[in-house]
């Protein structure tokens, strides 16, 4: 099953590019996230398989958990990308804001990179050793950087070398850390070290202690940078704010998350070794601070897809305080990192309806957009209800739990800080969101008749965020309280 669901999207990779037909490959880019999808979901159904000890792939629950999530989100995306390729076709086309002449990369590429995006996601989920996950890590750094160059600027070379350059080095110190941790898991002996999850957590009574936290710092570092995490967020506004949006969609609702497994599978093991407080002490640290630089930013945004970028940095933020603060929090982030990625990737897919009838990303040349879009324009007005952490919405949720344990717990602090962090970052999206919804529609522009596949797809992630603000279904209930504890440092 493991097999099948890597190699299916790297032979549809392969195919796409053998397809001349531009309705082919939709169908086959659309086909191949459906059975995906449908594995994704018997991987979910059934029992939670055995296997060796030493085997470097296999779902556990926390795998099993975020593959569920990156598939979802691939399905919805591929499902728009039809529209998206032919409101933007190859050939010389003219930027509204700054008048640049710009040609869009080909289609193929395109495809063939985003069903590659897929194959090396599922890999991250599906590691269960920490070499595997940081060859599968860097493999979405390389197959998303043509999808983030796409249009072919200027601002998107600059955006997609920072992103190369910056998360190169990041994936270089957790390279390090790797190495660090084979020491500290190695005793007298170098040659009996292991990277793979479940002996690390085997072994924490063996485990050599400064060698173990130095080799969480170089992890979290390293991982911290393609998660976003501040102050090694550099790269990400730019790359989301000048990838085409169904790839800032998954950039920000699968790729994140990609990240924090590896975060997390640290994490797990400094638990068991008994270095929790130490681990969790960092992940607050820089939870805190991400967020109230992230919340910061917002405020002052002028670019609606730099906007929601930032407010990807806040959410990453949310779920390292999470993950930090532990116990119940730790399932809270979880639930959080689920509803983050439907919410955000529906904003990024309305962000393209909006891009595609005002030709601009800049907020003040905004208005009115439930009258000229008036499904997205709806749709924008409550993802903005939804990101920023209302009732009923499942991110209200996992919000409500961290927030709550930081506050019972010996953390308050930290609960205070990230409070006022989402209290700004509300202001913040507020101001952006609903200027941008309301108000009279400009003169030259009429009301839009919008594609089903352009609205469908967050229309149906919002209802999802929406239903897991009421009702948690009990199989995604035990999944979530079992990856929690595994991730907590308990054995699968």
């Amino acid at each position: 099953m493991i097999r099948l669901l890597i190699l299916l999207p790297i032979v549809a990779a392969v195919a796409t590019l053998l397809t001349p037909s531009p309705k082919g490959r939709r169908h086959l880019l659309v086909g191949t996230a459906g059975l995906h999808l449908l594995l994704t979901a018997g991987a979910w159904l059934m029992p939670l398989p055995t296997f060796a000890a030493d085997a470097w792939l296999g779902l556990d629950h926390a795998g099993r958990f975020f593959l569920g999530i990156s598939s979802c989100l691939f399905f919805a995306v591929a499902i728009t990308v039809g529209p998206y390729l032919e409101q933007n076709r190859t050939g010389r086309q003219r930027e509204a804001d700054t008048g640049s002449i710009f040609v869009n990369a080909s289609p193929a590429v395109f495809c063939a990179c985003l069903l590659g995006f897929l194959a090396t996601m599922t890999l991250v989920a599906a590691s269960r050793h920490l070499g595997v996950l940081w060859v599968a890590i860097e493999a979405t750094t390389l197959v998303t950087a043509p999808l983030i160059y796409f249009h072919r600027q200027p601002r998107s070379l600059e955006a997609t070398w920072k992103y190369l350059l910056v998360c190169s080095v990041g994936i270089a110190l957790a390279l390090i850390g790797n190495f660090l941790l084979v020491v500290a898991s190695a005793a007298d002996d170098i040659t009996a070290g292991s990277l793979v999850v479940s002996d690390l957590v085997a072994r924490r009574a063996l485990m050599q202690g400064p060698w173990l936290k130095a080799a969480f710092v170089f992890l979290l570092v390293g991982y911290g940078t393609k998660m976003g995490l501040v102050p090694m967020h550099t790269w990400l506004p730019d790359a989301h704010s000048e990838a085409p949006s169904p790839v800032s969609a998954l950039l920000s609702g699968a790729l994140l998350n990609c990240a924090f497994l590896g975060i997390l599978r640290a994490h797990s093991i400094c638990v068991a070794a008994g270095l929790g407080d130490f681990s969790g002490g960092i992940l607050i640290f820089f939870g805190v601070l991400s967020m109230l630089i992230a919340a910061a930013f917002i405020v002052g945004q002028t670019d609606f897809k730099r906007l929601l970028a930032y407010s990807s940095i806040e959410h990453m933020g949310l779920l390292a305080l999470g993950a930090g603060l532990g116990g119940a929090a730790t399932y809270g982030a979880l639930l959080h990192a689920l509803n983050h990625s439907l919410v955000k990737a529906a904003l990024f897919l309305c962000a393209s309806s909006f891009l595609a009838v005002y030709r601009t990303k800049l907020i003040p040349r905004i208005h009115g957009a439930i009258r000229v879009l008036p499904v997205s324009g709806w749709l924008w007005l409550f993802g903005f209800l939804a990101i920023a952490g209302s009732p009923p919405f499942g991110t209200f949720v996992g919000e409500f739990i961290i927030l709550r344990t930081a506050f019972v717990g010996n953390h308050v602090w930290a609960g205070c800080l990230a409070l006022l962090a989402l209290t700004i970052a509300f202001i913040g999206l507020a101001r952006a969101f609903i200027s941008m919804a309301l108000g009279p529609a400009p003169a030259n522009l009429k009301p839009v008749r919008e594609e089903p596949q352009q609205f469908w797809p967050p229309l149906a992630l919002l209802s999802l965020a929406l239903l897991l603000g009421l009702w948690i279904p009990a199989r995604l209930h035990g999944v979530l309280a079992a990856a929690a504890t595994l991730l907590k440092g308990g054995v699968p």
